[in-house]
């Protein structure tokens, strides 16, 4: 089992930038990708960037040039950085790990992001 608690979410005006947070714990060893996904209000959930174990990323266009996920696997911690937000951002932000065997995809809580404009 993987659990995984973000954090750092909240209100920010456009244009300014908050830093979330993801702290992995229990059988992170078997965990590769691990990824952040937002979900709207009567939306779907969605990828926002994710990072492999060996640090290759991957994101959304929408999100490209204004996002960064990073991550410290001895911390087993990964992070998004956000940028120049924009209203369009805000959601409710889940962390997620994939476990390579057996596959499984795990989800943390969610943290909301809400962006005025």
């Amino acid at each position: 089992q993987v659990q995984l608690m973000e954090s750092g979410g909240g209100l920010v005006q456009a244009g300014g930038s908050l830093r979330l947070s993801c702290a992995g714990s229990g059988s992170i060893g078997s965990v590769n990708d691990m990824g952040w996904y937002r979900q709207a209000p009567g939306k779907q959930r969605d990828l926002v960037a994710v990072i492999t174990r060996g640090g290759r990323t991957n994101y959304a266009d929408s999100v490209k040039g204004r996002f960064t996920i990073s991550r410290d696997n001895a911390k087993n911690m990964v992070y998004l950085q956000m940028n120049r937000l924009k209203p369009e951002d805000a959601a409710v932000y889940y962390c997620s790990a994939d476990q390579t065997f057996p596959p499984r995809r795990y989800w943390g809580q969610g943290t909301q992001v809400t962006v005025s404009s």
